[in-house]
């Protein structure tokens, strides 16, 4: 239950500590300026530096049920706002307002949030046997707490959605049922449904152009969204729980779902033996900035009679003659 901040500009030792009595579900870091949002059992605390920088507990919430997903909201002037999905409710939690609903229905739990500066998007589970309603993405305005939309028609759950760094009135979401879905806002369609993984997608993101989908059997896929087609994809042996990327860089975690495997512990005879347990980290750089023929693989730059070269592990969907 305790939770220590670092900053990354100075200094070795955190420079700030504080505790809850239970261990830490969600963690949430503001994209912007100094905040800090952390679960634990049903206890929200947001905590941030003062004006002469002395960290302080901001806001305290206390709600019923057990939080899952943590996100505070991007661009907030005064105190920080965040959002909370909490089994079947989705709270709105500013410090004027403690424990505002945002989002409640019985028996629908929320599988997936993300927020942006005006919207928050998530994930609803419906009984679609029971109901005749299928799974779907709602989308609601933070501001006047209204739903804007409801999106998708899916037997599958969503599980993952990433609304905060997609274009403007567009967002992806990943699902149960193996495809990778991208959303106009403004109509609710899904402007492409792409069949990515074979155990399902467990993190995605997208920009103008392309998608990087991360799937639960340890795949990374690059995808031409305006094609949709896949240009490259990477295999690790956990499932990709983290993806983000920027015009040059790509960073990928691969976490196993079994956290303690037998022989991990440094008390054994070699621990070296169950490396392959372990997560693993992928920093991937784009070529930018190069000749463009230096930024190209030698291995793309081979002809089809050359002798091939190492790959790097990275499955090429298109094959390439002399470049």
């Amino acid at each position: 239950g305790t939770v220590s901040i670092w900053n990354l500009l100075f200094g070795r030792e955190p420079t700030h500590h504080y505790q809850h009595n239970q261990r830490i579900q969600a963690l949430a870091l503001g994209s912007e300026g100094a905040a800090v949002a952390t679960a634990s059992g049903c206890e929200v605390k947001v905590e941030s530096p003062n004006d002469r920088g002395f960290w302080q507990t901001t806001a305290t919430f206390e709600i019923q049920k057990l939080v899952n997903f943590l996100h505070l909201v991007p661009d907030v002037t005064g105190s920080p706002v965040t959002v909370a999905a909490a089994e079947d409710i989705v709270y709105l939690l500013k410090a004027e307002d403690p424990g505002k609903i945002l989002h409640s229905v019985y028996g629908q739990p929320v599988t997936c949030l993300d927020v942006s500066a005006q919207e928050a998007a998530f994930g609803v589970k419906t009984f679609g046997w029971l109901l005749n309603e299928p799974n779907q993405i709602l989308l609601y305005n933070l501001e006047t707490s209204q739903c804007l939309r409801k999106m998708g028609n899916s037997i599958g759950d969503f599980t993952c959605v990433n609304l905060h760094n997609s274009p403007p009135n567009m967002l992806v979401t990943g699902n149960k049922d193996r495809r990778v879905r991208v959303f106009d806002l403004r109509n609710s369609e899904s402007l492409c449904s792409l069949y990515a993984h074979q155990l399902g997608v467990s993190a995605v993101q997208m920009d103008d152009w392309k998608i990087v989908s991360g799937g639960e059997e340890g795949l990374v896929c690059v995808w031409d969204q305006r094609m949709g087609t896949k240009l490259w994809e990477m295999h690790s042996r956990h499932p990709v729980r983290h993806v983000w990327f920027n015009s040059h860089s790509l960073i990928t975690a691969n976490i196993p779902d079994e956290k303690t495997p037998r022989g991990s512990s440094i008390m054994d005879d070699d621990f070296t033996t169950h490396r392959k347990h372990r997560g693993i980290i992928h920093a991937y750089e784009f070529s930018v900035g190069q000749l463009a023929a230096e930024s190209v693989l030698p291995i793309c730059r081979s002809s089809y009679d050359g002798v091939t070269g190492y790959n790097y592990n990275i499955g090429l969907a298109v094959p390439y003659d002399n470049i």
